[in-house]
């Protein structure tokens, strides 16, 4: 039961995350790369002021996943690299904090286009 809990927690939060978005493209003139951009400065402020933190503890991937959890990750490795570093840390902690899913998107992606030929969609 306190697994399914736990799914059910992720989808909720995730979902209206998805949701909020939504609605966000269908009742303003946002654009889908602003949206986009927004939630991972939305993420960045909410983590920066500590807020972003108890809820994806709470929620787990569904507020670490999306894009609000990237921007979060981002916060967390300045926050970190400054307290090392100082100054300098406020240019490298996001790099290094998400170096790694950064990595992961790159390479996945490489296989990806090499295994797939891409198609023309207007057929």
């Amino acid at each position: 039961m306190n697994l399914l809990f736990e799914y059910v927690k992720a989808f909720a939060v995730g979902g209206a995350l998805c949701v909020f978005g939504q609605l966000l493209i269908d009742y303003t003139k946002l654009t889908p790369a602003r949206i986009l951009t927004l939630y991972v400065v939305l993420g960045v402020v909410l983590g920066a002021v500590g807020v972003y933190q108890p809820l994806a503890d709470w929620a787990g991937a569904g507020a670490t996943v999306p894009l609000t959890g990237f921007g979060n990750l981002l916060a967390k490795g300045v926050k970190k690299a400054v307290a090392e570093s100082g100054l300098l840390g406020a240019f490298t902690g996001g790099f290094t904090a998400a170096a790694g899913g950064i990595c992961a998107a790159v390479f996945f992606g490489l296989i990806v286009a090499l295994l797939f030929k891409p198609g023309d969609k207007n057929k």
